[in-house]
């Protein structure tokens, strides 16, 4: 039997994004994207409520193509607030609108998202040695320093804790405990 981190067990789906994304080193915009938008819909919630309504939240925005968020009008966002497949938060639906058009933004300065975002750590994953979950914290002060930079350039829905996240998810830092089956291939997807 495969040992997972602690927090990856609770049901099938947990355990397939768990084996085959979380923590893997991501370098595509739509991608990161993507995971700005579910982290900050996961603000107050868990993940795994985010996770079950995943494929509901790719169809109603566009399989997060920023660049079509980015030109969603009132009645776009009228259409979301009457999806029962996503969270039907006004502010966070706002938020994923205003976050793509500082998403271009950045894109427009850095020449991708990946560029700017993978920055803050020389394009170098982070490589954590955490043994329980209770060691794995939920901010840094990295994240809070992406946060704040985020925040100037528009964003909103980035508080450190969601940066946190969304860096665990997208591989910036590597923190599958170590036990985990999973920690190994994430470390050496570093050194590459």
């Amino acid at each position: 039997m495969k040992v997972r981190c602690e927090w990856a067990n609770a049901n099938d789906l947990e355990k397939e994004y768990h084996d085959t994304q979380w923590g893997m080193p991501v370098h595509d915009d739509r991608i990161l994207f993507e995971f700005l938008i579910l982290e900050g819909a996961q603000a107050g919630l868990s993940w795994d409520t985010i996770l079950k309504r995943r494929d509901a939240y790719k169809d109603a925005f566009d399989d997060f193509n920023f660049n079509k968020v980015a030109g969603y009008d009132e009645e776009k966002v009228e259409e979301l607030i009457q999806n029962s497949g996503i969270i039907r938060n006004r502010r966070k639906i706002l938020s994923s609108i205003k976050n793509a058009r500082a998403f271009i933004e950045i894109i427009d300065e850095f020449g991708s998202f990946d560029n700017y975002i993978w920055g803050f750590v020389n394009h170098i994953p982070i490589q954590n040695s955490f043994n329980s979950i209770s060691e794995i914290p939920a901010k840094t002060e990295l994240s809070e320093n992406i946060s704040k930079d985020l925040k100037k350039r528009g964003f909103s829905f980035v508080g450190p804790t969601i940066v946190y996240a969304f860096m665990q998810a997208v591989g910036i830092v590597n923190d599958h405990q170590v036990e985990c089956f999973r920690y190994e291939e994430c470390r050496k997807l570093a050194n590459k």
